[in-house]
């Protein structure tokens, strides 16, 4: 390999691949400056294996905190969840070859590196007449706990790159479910996509943008979606949050001081058909649109009865206080069930869906004001992980098709894409092994 040939052959294979060296890097990414790249991505990013730091708090002071990159997991899942979101999808452009994606997932994987540490992709400031290779917004921002999480849509699965054989079954395309009667095409799925998860906004917008910057000679933006407020809590220091209609959903979330459970419900293991997917997660968004001002309009003995909480203390119907146990069974004074059976939390429940659980991670989000109504465009950026989408979101989501709670909320996008492993060391890039190559 020359200098600046931006591949190297790996022995196993025979097959040119991605590399990272210092000069290689410079013939990938076209970035000058390129020892900051290498340089930067082995300074603290190494870390725990499942991608969760049991360090995190929720302390406002958080410029210089950072989560885990390298390790068995990709970040961003199972991590303490941040209050920040930016997600993007986007489609590999006409005539792209497979050796110009390989070397954009290598670029993302240098990039994200360095983010996670909070430094630029490359110099801030270059020579005279060249636009630098970092956007510089948070430049002096920080890292603040920024995830980077990327996965891979069903279309990219198909003769473009040499990747039909490789699709796993779970990826196979979720069809309509429940209540599915205004899904957008456009505001879903995508050949690849990219959670960008942080304490700080700017931060999280920061990665997004840079990423499509990279990539803006092989991929297109197909969408995009903020996310301004968790709606999930992944571990047990966090409080339950509150979703835009005032409720704490989500109470029984699996939770990262479980592994037992996210082994079980959210990591590919052993029974995957693909071998590349192996500690890796299937990723479901929804965006779902709510009907704020009708739901407004509500009484609270109802609102309270249609998700099967109270609304104050986030209680069961059966109980006091949050975490209390569910009594399905117990029945009110004119013989009714205290929690509907048409309740959210009873249709959600993991033991109405044969056990099935997911890993929520979802946002508020809000468009501003529907221009057509002038009523607001708001409500939650749904995002579940789990090992199988087909065998826990789709039958959870069956189940939901007599929810209550589906008079005041409208799904209009829906996706799914397959969350390989985490990375291992610097050199390691997204879909290396998918691709064929040792990690």
């Amino acid at each position: 390999m020359t200098g600046d040939d931006p591949h190297s052959e790996d022995t196993a294979t025979g097959r040119r691949m991605p590399s990272f060296g210092r000069r290689g890097f410079l013939g990938v990414a076209g970035v000058a400056g390129a020892g900051l790249v290498v340089g930067g991505a082995a300074g603290g990013a190494a870390g725990g294996a499942a991608g969760y730091s049991a360090a995190s708090s929720e302390s406002p002071d958080t410029a210089h905190a950072t989560e885990p990159f390298y390790g068995t997991h990709q970040a961003g899942i199972v991590t303490y969840q941040q209050n920040s979101l930016v997600f993007a999808a986007f489609d590999v452009k006409d005539a792209v070859t497979t050796a110009q994606l390989q070397a954009l997932l290598a670029r993302w994987a240098a990039a994200a590196s360095l983010l996670a540490v909070g430094k630029p992709v490359g110099p801030v400031t270059t020579r005279s007449g060249a636009p630098p290779a970092d956007t510089g917004e948070a430049f002096d921002l920080g890292a603040h706990r920024l995830t980077v999480t990327v996965g891979f849509g069903t279309t990219l699965f198909d003769d473009r790159f040499g990747l039909s054989d490789k699709m796993p079954a779970a990826l196979r395309p979720l069809g309509q479910l429940a209540v599915d009667t205004s899904i957008d095409p456009t505001i879903s799925g995508g050949d690849l996509c990219v959670q960008a998860c942080s304490e700080d906004p700017q931060v999280a917008f920061h990665a997004i943008r840079n990423f499509a910057r990279i990539g803006r000679n092989v991929v297109t933006l197909r969408w995009l979606q903020e996310g301004f407020g968790r709606a999930s809590a992944t571990t047990n220091s966090q409080t339950t949050p509150r979703n835009l209609m005032g409720f704490k959903d989500g109470t029984a979330n699996i939770k990262a001081e479980d592994p037992k459970v996210a082994d079980a419900q959210v990591w590919v293991g052993d029974e995957t058909d693909q071998a590349w997917m192996k500690g890796g997660s299937y990723l479901v968004t929804r965006k779902i649109r709510m009907h704020i001002e009708a739901w407004d309009s509500d009484d609270i003995t109802d609102q309270q009865q249609i998700f099967g909480r109270y609304k104050d203390s986030g209680a069961p119907l059966t109980g006091e206080a949050e975490f209390d146990t569910l009594d399905f069974a117990k029945k009110a004074g004119d013989g009714a069930t205290v929690i509907n059976r048409f309740s959210h939390i009873r249709l959600a429940h993991p033991d109405n869906n044969g056990g099935a659980q997911i890993l929520r991670r979802g946002y508020n989000y809000t468009d501003g004001i529907d221009t057509r109504t002038g009523t607001l465009a708001a409500g939650l950026f749904f995002i579940a992980f789990q090992k199988n989408a087909h065998e826990q979101f789709a039958r959870i989501q069956n189940s939901l098709a007599q929810d209550r709670l589906n008079e005041y909320i409208t799904p209009i996008s829906s996706s799914l894409f397959a969350i390989p492993p985490g990375l291992s060391k610097i050199g390691d890039w997204y879909g290396k092994t998918m691709f064929g190559y040792q990690s």
